[in-house]
């Protein structure tokens, strides 16, 4: 009995799979799709202050420099999960990467034309489970493979809710492990205050930085501090080759199957 309990749970998360597609937005009306599951998560869910609020959309200038990775439950047409990418050529064109609005990067500086920014991820509150965020890192494996990238940042965000005691546990529980080379360090243009916060609670990585740290990313440096979306924000910095490659083999596999 057990065994056929295990082959039906299997069979339904094969099911729950097949029934999301990746893909990049081709349309306004698509990016238009990501800026509002965006809202939903940020604004409605987080309460993060966004200047296009009226609009029920999360918009700002660099969305026109952007691929929009959409993951789309096939049965209702939605889209239900979204990542923003930013390659270096639109970064130039845009006067910088989303990420110099809350770190100081000049010393990645010769890395610029290698570096790819993924950010703006958000998945809706009903499908938060491993096939959504499968699709979506897939999506994003199989971006990065065709484009050559060599290095992936973005800011990783960390609730505030509590006021920044649990943000700043979790980057004292994982940055000494995973702190990024000196010459690769990033500075917070708003520190989150670390020493008036306690940074010893036991706590939970968030999936999404969990994630990055399994792939082999680099903790670029303290976090900031993003009062607009109440959150912590750390810099993660993936070079490429250094990705973990069975994750990396997994991910490129599932994007292969999309």
């Amino acid at each position: 009995m057990p065994h056929l309990i295990r082959q039906e749970q299997l069979h339904q998360a094969h099911e729950a799979r097949s029934k999301l597609t990746v893909s990049l937005a081709r349309t306004g009306t698509e990016v238009e799709e990501a800026q509002r599951i965006r809202y939903k998560v940020f604004a409605e869910e987080m309460g993060a202050k966004l200047p296009s609020a009226a609009e029920g959309l999360d918009r700002d200038r660099f969305d026109k420099h952007c691929e929009h990775l959409l993951v789309r439950d096939n049965a209702s047409n939605k889209v239900v999960g979204t990542y923003r990418i930013m390659p270096p050529e639109q970064a130039r064109i845009a006067g910088g990467y989303y990420s110099e609005s809350e770190f100081d990067l000049s010393r990645l500086e010769n890395l610029r034309d290698r570096m790819v920014e993924v950010g703006r991820s958000c998945v809706h509150p009903d499908y938060r489970d491993g096939g959504t965020i499968t699709q979506l890192w897939g999506g994003l494996a199989d971006y990065i493979g065709k484009h050559n990238h060599e290095y992936l940042i973005g800011c990783a965000s960390i609730s505030m809710a509590d006021g920044g005691h649990y943000a700043a546990s979790v980057y004292n529980k994982i940055h000494k492990l995973h702190a990024a080379p000196s010459e690769y360090h990033v500075f917070p243009h708003c520190p989150l205050p670390l020493d008036a916060l306690n940074q010893d609670m036991e706590v939970i990585i968030p999936p999404l930085i969990k994630g990055y740290l399994r792939l082999g990313a680099y903790i670029g440096g303290a976090p900031a501090w993003d009062p607009d979306f109440n959150c912590a924000d750390l810099f993660i910095l993936l070079p490429v080759a250094r990705m973990n490659a069975r994750y990396a083999k997994h991910f490129m596999r599932q994007s292969a199957q999309s």
